[in-house]
């Protein structure tokens, strides 16, 4: 897609992308789906980054704290947790606050997914750490 056919939905929705996700594992999901599914990546930047994230009402940190938790409770959105993990750094978020929003997931979720999830977020801190 062209600049010139990208609605203004999408270009704001991308530009929010990737000032949380560039160069990280969100744009390696986005780059998977581009050549199997080029419309999910639209509905993705109109929908869930303009539309959603970008609204008024809650600051980005505290909605990627909320997508962090319901990644650790789905317990098998891997690839997204570690994305959402990165962007709540992206946003100002600390490693000590994204392990406390993973930890209480810990009755939610069980103890297995947040197990998984701060193993996850361990492998995130450190590749971050660079």
């Amino acid at each position: 897609m062209t600049t010139a056919n990208k609605s203004e939905a999408y270009l704001k929705g991308e530009a929010l992308f990737k000032q949380l996700h560039g160069q990280h594992s969100g744009e390696q999901i986005v780059r998977e789906l581009q050549d199997i599914c080029p419309d999910h990546v639209n509905q993705t930047y109109e929908w869930a980054f303009n539309g959603i994230l970008a609204r008024p009402g809650l600051d980005i940190l505290t909605r990627e704290y909320l997508i962090i938790a319901s990644c650790v409770t789905l317990g098998y959105a891997t690839p997204q947790l570690k994305a959402h993990i990165e962007a709540a750094i992206n946003a100002g978020g600390t490693k000590e606050q994204i392990v406390e929003v993973i930890l209480q997931m810990l009755f939610y979720a069980g103890g297995a997914a947040t197990s998984n999830a701060l193993r996850t977020a361990k492998e995130v801190f450190n590749n971050n750490s660079h």
